[in-house]
């Protein structure tokens, strides 16, 4: 779950003289527009940029949404295609003072992303920490972030490319059982004795109790979902051995 957004620039420099409009900043603008999820915050950043420049808007408070939008993760490739793309609409001396600042902000050299950190931009729920817990039950590195404590709880599983867990069985002596959502990736789910079934972002998996089964990345590909403990009478975890490489090297 992403971190909420939080802005005290109204209150911190018109509290007092203008507080409604020190209100509509920080609790609407951002405490509301910003931190609604329809769009990515990484697009709100990309928007609120090309519509600053357009009203030929190129002061502090467009540096600020330039290196949010940088903190976002907009791509040093990415804000040059924008002011590009947007130069051509809103006029080309707009363009040049906009690249101006650009350049001051994504100029530094910074290290090249790992793959851990270009696959978590791609997704919208946390990797989490290590799943050391659970690790001598898993074949390569996994990950795990709790997602909901309310209710039912969820967890976010990320298994790096290859990584996969034990066979396993959900015991219950009723209801229990599991459902995965594929969140992101492509990976496989596989219930004992039958094939393995592909799966990629919005695949849904119910699985019954007390049938043993294993789920994991692709070779080639990270891969995240949420796991869900459906609750039921005397519930209990059996881990069984590792999938063999040679039954998961079929899986391509």
């Amino acid at each position: 779950m992403r971190e909420k957004i939080v802005q005290t620039a109204g209150r911190d420099s018109l509290g007092e003289f203008a507080p409604m409009f020190a209100h509509l900043n920080d609790d609407v603008l951002f405490g509301e527009v910003w931190n609604e999820d329809t769009i990515s915050v990484k697009t709100k950043c990309i928007i609120t940029v090309v519509s600053l420049m357009a009203s030929g808007i190129t002061d502090s408070s467009l540096k600020h949404h330039l290196e949010n939008a940088k903190n976002h993760g907009v791509t040093k490739e990415e804000i040059a295609a924008v002011i590009t793309h947007a130069t051509m609409y809103v006029g080309w001396p707009k363009g040049w003072a906009v690249f101006r600042l650009a350049k001051e902000i994504w100029n530094e050299e910074t290290a090249e992303l790992t793959e851990k950190e270009k696959y978590q931009n791609s997704i919208f729920f946390p990797i989490g920490k290590t799943n050391d817990a659970f690790a001598e039950y898993f074949v390569g590195q996994s990950y795990l972030a709790q997602v909901s404590t309310k209710q039912i709880p969820i967890f976010n599983v990320t298994f790096e490319p290859g990584c996969r867990n034990n066979w396993h069985i959900h015991h219950a002596k009723s209801g229990g059982g599991q459902m995965l959502i594929c969140v992101g990736g492509r990976g496989y789910y596989q219930e004992w004795g039958k094939e393995a079934v592909e799966m990629a972002p919005g695949s849904v998996i119910n699985i019954p109790a007390n049938v043993k089964h294993w789920h994991g990345a692709a070779p080639d590909s990270w891969f995240s979902h949420l796991a869900i403990e459906i609750p039921g009478e005397e519930t209990e975890n059996e881990w069984c051995e590792p999938v063999s490489e040679e039954e998961y090297n079929k899986l391509k």
